[in-house]
């Protein structure tokens, strides 16, 4: 399936279009990405906290290895260290825990937000337009590509001068309903293939000094 345009400067702009807005997705990711990891920098501050808890439980379970020995209370003594440890330490390993899942959270909204919401209004501008202008270009390729026979060719061209804008057909032809009437269909078949971006000119097909385009 062809969906650009046959003519060359009609087929640039649109690959230029394409283009463009591939590199503002790129650039929309880009940017998101920065201020995902911006934010992630912040990571740090809770892994020291969890870190730090760890080493409190860490701390106490050692202290509580070493009076285990102590006769009579030894035990006691261990399950009262560890115990303390792990009240200590383990509220402050929680808080880590959750002020990283925050740091996360708070970075995936930002990236979202700064990249992700630009990319999502560009795709909704675009895509639906590039889907509508390719399925029109395919639609007339169906209709109007390669006429052949005479009558097809001549009914194209009373198409071209009944429903083109004169100003399109003067761009083609000095004298449009002349050429249709003398049988000098190639700049009115050109005029509406130009209105597609398509190159429509059947075989055959001379052009008269009477379709040589008004120069303004």
């Amino acid at each position: 399936m062809k969906i650009y345009p046959d003519l060359p400067g009609r087929r640039a702009r649109v690959i230029a279009l394409d283009v463009f807005v591939v590199l503002l997705l790129w650039l929309a990711y880009a940017v998101g990405m920065l201020a995902h990891d911006a934010v992630m920098q912040l990571d740090v501050l809770g892994r020291g906290v969890q870190q730090a808890g760890h080493q409190v439980e860490d701390a106490f379970a050692s202290v509580g290895d070493k009076v285990d020995r102590t006769p009579v209370v030894g035990d006691d003594l261990e399950d009262a260290l560890k115990g303390a440890g792990t009240k200590t330490g383990t509220p402050v390993v929680a808080a880590g825990t959750k002020g990283r899942a925050a740091v996360a959270d708070t970075a995936n909204t930002l990236g979202w937000i700064v990249g992700g919401a630009p990319a999502a209004l560009l795709l909704l501008w675009f895509v639906p337009r590039r889907v509508s202008s390719a399925r029109r270009i395919l639609a007339a390729r169906r209709v109007l590509a390669n006429p052949e026979d005479a009558e097809r060719t001549r009914l194209l061209a009373m198409r071209a001068v009944f429903a083109l804008p004169f100003g399109v057909l003067l761009q083609h032809s000095r004298d449009p309903v002349g050429d249709l009437a003398a049988g000098n269909y190639r700049p009115l078949l050109a005029a509406l293939g130009d209105e597609y971006g398509l190159r429509l000119a059947p075989r055959g097909l001379a052009s008269s000094p009477a379709s040589q385009p008004v120069v303004p």
